[in-house]
C-alpha cells in the first residue's frame, strides 16, 4: 500500500523529469550532441524560478525567464563547441562549471532556497499531485505541439539535417554553426523548464538538484524509445516516449526504494540502465547476428564456399 501511495507522486516527478529528457532528445538525438549543460542548466532553471517567485513575480513568468536563462547557457555551450573549436562534451563541462558558480550567485550565496506552497501560488506542488499531474500533462502537449510545428518549418528542418550530416548540410549552403547554437539553447530551454517546475514541485530549489540529470535524461529516452519505436517511429510519438520512459523510470525508482536498496547506489543503478540500452545495439549487431548468418558446418562443401 506504501507503494501504490506514492505512486501519484513518481507519476509527476516523472513528467517532470521527461520535459527534462525531451530537452536531452533534441542535442543527442537531433543534434548528435553529448551535451553535458544539462546538469547545470536544469539547476539554473530551478535557481531563477525560485528566487523570482519568491521576490513575487507570478509562477507563469518566472517559468518563462527560467526557460530563457537555459537558452543562454545552452548559447554560452554552443559558441564554446562552434566559435571556440572547443569539443562539444568538452564545452559542456566548461559551462556546467560556469553555471555552478553562476547558480550560487542566483541564491544569494546560499545552497538551499525554500519555496513555500502555502505562501506563493505555484502551478505544481507535493500537496496536491493530481493537479500537479494535470498541469505537467497540459505543458507536455504543449510542448510537443510546439516542437512539432517548428520541427517541421525550413528552420527546424536544417537543424535536423544538421544533426543527420554537417557535412553535407554544409555544402548546401546551411548555416551549421548557427543551428548548433540554436539547437542547444532550445535544448537548455526545455531542460531549464523543467528545472523551474521540478523547483515548484519539490518545494526548493538546491545547487546541487541537476547532478546526474544527464544519466537520467538518457535512461528516459532509451527507455521510452525502446517502446516507441516499435509502434510509430515519428518525431511526436518519439517524444511522447521519451516523456513515458521518464515515468517509467521514476516508478521503477520509487519501487526501488521500497525494496529498501540504498539509495547511495540508486545513480549507479541509473548509469548501468543507460549501459545496458546503449550496448544491447552494439552487442546484437557485432555478435548475435555474426553467428545467425554464418553457414553451418554441413553446408559447406567440399569446396569450402556454402551452398545456395
Amino acid at each position: 500500500m506504501g507503494f501504490l501511495n506514492a505512486i501519484p507522486g513518481a507519476v509527476a516527478q516523472g513528467l517532470i523529469w521527461g520535459i527534462m529528457a525531451i530537452g536531452v532528445y533534441i542535442s543527442y538525438r537531433i543534434l548528435d550532441i553529448a551535451d553535458l549543460t544539462v546538469d547545470g542548466s536544469i539547476c539554473t532553471g530551478a535557481c531563477v524560478c525560485g528566487v523570482l517567485i519568491t521576490s513575487g513575480v507570478p509562477a507563469w513568468i518566472s517559468i518563462f525567464v527560467a526557460f530563457l536563462a537555459g537558452a543562454v547557457t545552452g548559447i554560452i555551450a554552443g559558441l564554446l563547441n562552434t566559435a571556440f573549436g572547443i569539443p562539444s562534451i568538452l564545452a559542456g563541462i566548461l559551462t556546467q562549471l560556469i553555471l555552478y558558480s553562476v547558480n550560487l550567485k542566483i541564491l544569494g550565496g546560499r545552497s538551499l532556497l525554500q519555496i513555500d506552497s502555502r505562501k506563493y501560488s505555484l502551478i505544481l506542488n507535493q500537496l496536491s499531485n493530481v493537479k500537479s499531474i494535470i498541469m505537467a500533462v497540459a505543458i507536455i502537449t504543449l510542448l510537443i505541439i510546439v516542437l512539432w510545428l517548428f520541427f517541421y518549418t525550413e528552420v527546424g528542418l536544417t537543424l535536423k539535417s544538421t544533426g543527420d550530416n554537417p557535412h553535407m548540410s554544409r555544402a548546401q549552403g546551411i548555416n551549421v554553426s548557427f543551428n548548433k547554437v540554436l539547437g542547444l539553447a532550445i535544448s537548455n530551454g526545455i531542460v531549464a523548464l523543467s528545472g523551474a517546475l521540478l523547483a515548484q514541485y519539490q518545494g526548493f530549489a538546491d545547487i546541487n538538484m541537476g547532478r546526474g540529470a544527464i544519466v537520467i535524461g538518457l535512461a528516459a529516452i532509451f527507455i521510452g524509445l525502446s517502446v516507441s519505436l516499435k509502434i510509430k517511429p515519428n518525431f511526436v510519438v518519439s517524444l511522447i516516449g521519451v516523456v513515458a520512459g521518464g515515468v517509467v523510470y521514476y516508478l521503477v525508482y520509487t519501487f526501488v526504494i521500497f525494496l529498501g536498496l540504498d539509495t547511495d547506489l540508486l545513480k549507479m543503478l541509473s548509469a548501468i540502465i543507460v549501459a545496458l540500452f546503449l550496448a544491447v545495439p552494439y552487442v546484437k549487431a557485432n555478435y548475435f547476428k555474426k553467428y545467425k548468418h554464418e553457414p553451418a558446418a554441413e553446408e559447406i562443401t567440399e569446396g569450402g564456399e556454402a551452398n545456395a
